[in-house]
């Protein structure tokens, strides 16, 4: 059962008239954009309908609460959907092409014997990702206590807004071997209270590791070889692009 409106809208707000234009000849024409929420009813029964032809709706012993509330006094009972937690396999976390996947294999192919190197990659590719990273400070490469940088992030605007910290692990692995278990507890355990953790991987996290991290909502934003991929394309170019931006930081 839909009504018109919502809870944050105005009562003018549930039906409004929109110009657009179209056509080779670019007329402007009015569309009509409407809002309806879904009221948590169950069932509506047929003593009801017919009560409603019979032109009784209100006034029906057998009209809904929900409705009724809604009708009188505009409050809404909306039907909320319990969210689904999405697990990525594999496949969903690497490219899903040639271009993709060479600039992956160009991101582990160059950092390869140097993790330490790729730890700053993956900082700047957090940036890419949460442009409201403040602050990324790499961690010193012989006693990083599970993380291998540290930072600040910023939540809010102006003088409303505050920082959130934040730890972030970084794993060039090869595409046949997802980050397990293992590693996302390391990164998991080393969180203080009150911060959160990024994972960022040129590999995939292993099913399991992903559904543990969802199922315990853990907070932590995992980067996967996809994931730079699109950042990489959308952010800095093609491939050429993408090299010289690697080589700005060495």
């Amino acid at each position: 059962m839909a009504v018109p409106g919502a809870d944050a809208l105005g009562p003018d707000d549930d039906l409004v008239a929109i110009w657009r234009t179209g056509g080779n000849s670019n007329q402007r024409f009015q569309n009509y954009k409407a809002i309806f929420t879904i009221l948590d009813v169950p069932v509506a029964t047929r003593s009801w309908i017919r009560d409603i032809q019979d032109g009784h709706a209100a006034s029906s012993q057998y009209a809904p609460i929900e409705w009724l509330d809604w009708l009188k006094n505009r409050k809404y009972k909306p039907l909320h959907a319990p969210r689904s937690i999405e697990i990525r396999n594999r496949a969903s976390q690497m490219p899903s092409n040639r271009e993709g996947t060479e600039i992956v294999s160009l991101i582990y192919n160059k950092y390869i014997d140097n993790p330490y190197a790729f730890e700053k990659c993956a900082a700047e590719l957090a940036k890419l990702m949460l442009p409201q990273i403040i602050t990324c400070d790499l961690t010193r490469p012989w006693r990083d206590g599970g993380r291998d940088a540290t930072g600040t992030f910023n939540v809010g605007s102006g003088s409303s807004a505050i920082e959130v910290d934040f730890a972030l692990e970084a794993k060039c692995y090869s595409p046949r071997s997802g980050v397990g278990v293992k590693e996302l507890s390391r990164l998991i355990s080393r969180l203080r209270h009150r911060q959160f953790g990024i994972l960022v991987t040129t590999s995939y996290l292993s099913e399991q590791a992903y559904r543990e991290l969802k199922e315990d909502k853990h907070p932590v934003v995992v980067i996967a070889a996809c994931d730079i991929a699109r950042l990489l394309r959308e952010k800095v170019g093609v491939l050429e692009d993408i090299k010289i931006w690697l080589n700005r930081l060495d």
